[in-house]
């Protein structure tokens, strides 16, 4: 926990990590580098990752979003989302002999080969995640007669499954820890031998900045997050600020949406974004909040994130064969908590 402060000061408690996990930032950059050596335009299926700022700079640049492939001509290149895409999705990507770039996160990869695995042996999957989200409709799409969503606490009590000895629970990345546990508290209330997943599925990114925003909250009169309303993670660390002792907190896209009401009476503010946000916006809520008189920043630091993730293997073959050297894998966070003092 961080020490309020003991003066009338007015500072900014900055969290870190914060930002672009690894899988977004290789998702970003192979859109970046398929504009740069095909030329545009070049196709998204939805969009790469949930921030409007990144697809605003990427549709700019000549990236076209689509909802679905029957959008693309036909042997056109397609990307992949960062959330990733059911077989259903590749097999009509294939069947319109559409180039594809899969850029889904290898974290929620791993979550769809656990998927596939389990249904193989024939176990009832329970997906706790958001019903709708492209993340969520991807998993469950590699198997369908198998995988239930489970949305909440709320919606244990209404699981069915064929044999209670032979369930198992996965999990979107970009959910809330402690809720996903309260969820998986209650399932296994009702299913004693439900399995957990070889590892977890909620990704570090996701777990390390509801770390950074459960140690600074206490210490805050108002947490911003910077992250569109579509992001999950984002979404989350607003409820995770409340949770654990900030007196409000707002999710925002931009700087300009700072409302100075919200700064009425406030001494500490806390200032994260969310995995999908370039640091460009929170420098900008920076500038903002330096004008209204939050000049001290202080940054609280719980983890340091230092994975890399080669970009997808169809850029890199393309990209090695025409001489060009791909760029240095990206880089993300570590799954170890080092806590550093503020």
């Amino acid at each position: 926990m961080v020490t309020p402060t003991s003066t009338d000061a007015k500072r900014v408690l900055l969290a870190a990590p914060r930002g672009y996990c690894a899988g977004v930032d290789r998702a970003v950059i192979a859109v970046e580098k398929a504009l740069e050596h095909y030329g545009a335009p070049v196709y998204v299926r939805k969009e790469i990752v949930h921030n409007k700022y990144v697809v605003e700079t990427l549709s700019e640049r000549g990236a076209v979003f689509v909802d679905e492939t029957d959008e693309v001509p036909e042997g056109a290149r397609v990307v992949f989302s960062a959330h990733g895409v059911s077989p259903a999705v590749h097999a009509a990507a294939a069947a319109r002999s559409l180039q594809t770039i899969d850029a889904t996160c290898p974290l929620v990869t791993k979550v769809h080969k656990e998927a596939v695995r389990f249904a193989s042996d024939d176990f009832d999957i329970l997906l706790i995640g958001h019903t709708g989200h492209e993340e969520v409709e991807g998993t469950a799409g590699e198997a369908p007669d198998h995988i239930q969503v489970v949305n909440s606490p709320d919606d244990v009590d209404d699981v069915v499954v064929r044999d209670p000895d032979k369930v198992v629970w996965l999990s979107q990345t970009t959910l809330s820890v402690d809720e996903t546990m309260e969820t998986v508290r209650r399932l296994r209330e009702r299913f004693p031998s439900l399995q957990d997943p070889p590892s977890d599925d909620i990704c570090y990114a996701t777990q390390n900045r509801q770390v950074a925003v459960k140690k600074l909250a206490p210490a805050c009169d108002l947490v911003i997050v910077v992250g569109s309303a579509n992001s999950s993670n984002s979404v989350r660390l607003v409820e995770v600020a409340l949770d654990a002792g900030a007196r409000a907190s707002y999710r925002i896209d931009r700087a300009v949406e700072i409302d100075p009401a919200w700064l009425e009476g406030v001494t500490t503010v806390g200032v994260t974004s969310g995995a999908s946000v370039p640091e460009i916006l929170v420098r900008d809520v920076l500038d903002r909040l330096a004008e209204a008189g939050f000049g001290s920043v202080e940054e609280v630091r719980t983890a340091t994130e230092d994975l890399m993730f080669s970009l997808p293997r169809e850029l890199r073959a393309d990209l090695k064969a025409a001489g060009q050297a791909p760029p240095r894998p990206t880089r993300g966070a570590r799954r170890a908590i080092t806590v550093e003092p503020v």
